[in-house]
């Protein structure tokens, strides 16, 4: 019966992470044929066609912007490898190869008519590269009625903070009204090294204190407002602040419309948050800032922040408050992001994220001690009177409900609660999630070594050891329990753990060596517990066959 439980309550675990996976899909385009059919589209009918490349140089990316359109195209992280390839460098932005995701951002008028639209920037120079702290890369264009706009992207050391500004000069003879769009604008292909078992959420993301909660845009949703011609996808409209964009499985592209640093674009001039499918297939995730004039003869700097880049949690409180939710651990984040936290803090010690990863497991299982204990208390309880149920069995035969009444007696005889070992395990379910969560997520792991054949805790065992432990010791656990009764269920108890192993062949090493290490403390902490158990119920059988001196039968 023990086993019965163990297995309902790790197959019950192993369903709730799966459940949790499917919260956070990834869509997929339908069939080959239609991803090229959609970036045919896309060639002829949209403004990503023809580009004229300026390519910038820092030491954290390799920029791509387009000298006629102004737009950001291309963005290249150059402290992170390809999950395809580790040889190559891992492309965030682009267009259109290996995916279309750009950032956008346009001025227009009082009619929300884009004042770039025919419009060709220019730029001194095709190539930039940053030698000191800073890096301006300016575009020029020459608008309409006498107004000059100057684009102007700077680019900082260390940093995946790109500041884009509009100098707006009205040399005409009447006021204009100017007001900014910005934008992320994205396929919804699936992130490089996404799978089955590798998916978390992709799409857009807002974030506002109007609402005071992160929100996340399924492309499905989209999908039906671009149908049916509606605006009915839930999420926050009007804003005085935050951030918007999109995020994937260890990074964000967003535009920051509350930075930490410098002025709210919103303080000015209202700001409409705007989530939609386009005609061309794309769906954007942006801003509209209200127009504002600018008189006559006058000037006036329109800017805001765009980061792209990883979602370091270090990096992201710097960026905009609550930006660290762009790492998105969903509704299990207030158990994820402490574990986080302390994972971070073991690591500052440490210095190696493998080996924190450790620490944190045996300090959580410590922490988890008592319910742990009374768990597989429960566990031992029926183990020892296992054979009492056996013989009940037996007795009562065909017999159900006198085998019930049976069975709910030897409970109350032996003192024994048949859920007392699952309860503690549910009551823990949310704290294993927010580990999972915490760990598939970080990108602090990415690239990071831990020991030996380990040099990516973000990446799958490459010779499959840890999986391999993990399977191991997921079986031994399943002899610390005696075998079920009924031979179907005897049989999966047996193939369990190969059917799980050959999940965590997929996995973050990091994610396996958590369970690896839990699952060998638990076999330690549940045999002492068998071991104690035994010991207790053997001890009145000694008692009977050796009775205390001078009051045996034998004595006259």
């Amino acid at each position: 019966m023990d086993a019965k439980r163990l297995f309902i309550a790790t197959a019950l675990s192993m369903l709730i992470l799966w459940g949790y996976g499917q919260m956070y899909p990834s869509p997929q385009p339908n069939t080959a044929a239609t991803a090229t059919a959609q970036q045919a589209q896309v060639q002829a009918a949209s403004p990503l066609g023809a580009t004229s490349p300026i390519t910038v140089n820092t030491d954290t990316v390799q920029a791509v912007i387009d000298e006629k359109s102004g737009d950001l195209r291309g963005m290249t992280l150059n402290q992170y490898n390809s999950a395809a390839d580790e040889q190559q460098k891992f492309v965030l932005l682009a267009d259109g190869k290996p995916l279309t995701y750009i950032a956008q951002s346009e001025l227009v008028d009082a009619n929300g008519k884009n004042w770039l639209e025919g419009l060709t920037f220019s730029s001194a120079q095709k190539n930039y590269t940053l030698s000191g702290d800073t890096l301006e890369v300016k575009l020029s264009a020459q608008a309409a009625n006498g107004v000059n706009i100057d684009k102007v992207y700077t680019f900082r050391k260390n940093s995946y903070l790109v500041n884009v500004r509009f100098d707006v000069k009205n040399t005409g003879s009447a006021p204009i009204q100017v007001g900014t769009n910005y934008q992320v604008v994205r396929d919804n292909s699936k992130p490089e090294g996404e799978g089955w078992f590798m998916s978390s959420y992709n799409g857009p993301v807002v974030y506002t204190p109007d609402s005071d909660e992160f929100q996340k845009v399924k492309y499905s949703d989209l999908d039906d407002d671009f149908q049916t011609g509606k605006d009915t996808a839930e999420y926050q409209r009007k804003a005085t602040g935050g951030y918007v964009g999109m995020i994937q499985h260890y990074f964000v592209s967003a535009w920051i419309m509350q930075p930490q640093e410098g002025s709210n674009i919103c303080e000015k001039a209202a700001c409409t948050v705007n989530m939609k499918k386009r005609s061309d297939n794309l769906y954007s995730s942006g801003v509209n800032v209200a127009p504002v004039q600018v008189a006559a003869g006058s000037s006036q700097s329109f800017g805001a922040q765009l980061y792209a880049g990883p979602q370091i949690t270090s990096i992201l409180k710097t960026v905009s408050p609550k930006f660290e939710l762009t790492k998105d651990y969903g509704r299990v984040h207030i158990f994820a992001a402490p574990l986080f936290a302390l994972l971070n803090w073991l690591h500052s010690l440490i210095n190696n994220w493998g080996w924190a990863i450790i620490v944190l497991t045996i300090i959580v299982k410590a922490i988890l001690y008592p319910l742990n204990n009374k768990a597989y208390r429960s566990m031992a309880k029926m183990r020892t009177v296992a054979p009492k149920m056996e013989a009940l069995k037996k007795q009562y035969g065909d017999d159900k409900m006198g085998l019930q009444q049976a069975m709910m007696k030897l409970y109350r005889d032996e003192k024994i609660n048949p859920l007392g070992g699952c309860l503690p395990m549910l009551v823990q379910m949310p704290i294993f999630i927010g580990l999972y969560w915490m760990i598939f997520l970080s990108v602090e792991l990415r690239q990071a070594p831990w020991l030996g054949w380990i040099t990516d805790l973000s990446r799958p065992d490459p010779f499959f050891i840890l999986p391999i432990l993990m399977a191991a010791t997921m079986w031994f656990q399943t002899t610390l329990n005696p075998p079920p009764s009924d031979p179907t269920q005897a049989q999966m108890m047996k193939i369990m753990p190969l059917m799980f192993s050959v999940m965590f062949f997929f996995f973050p090493a990091g994610l396996v060596l958590y369970y690896v290490v839990n699952n060998l403390l638990t076999i330690a902490q549940q045999w002492h517990i068998n071991r104690q158990s035994e010991k207790l119920a053997t001890e009145p059988q000694v008692l009977d066959k050796e009775p205390a001196p001078g009051k045996g039968k034998g004595k006259k």
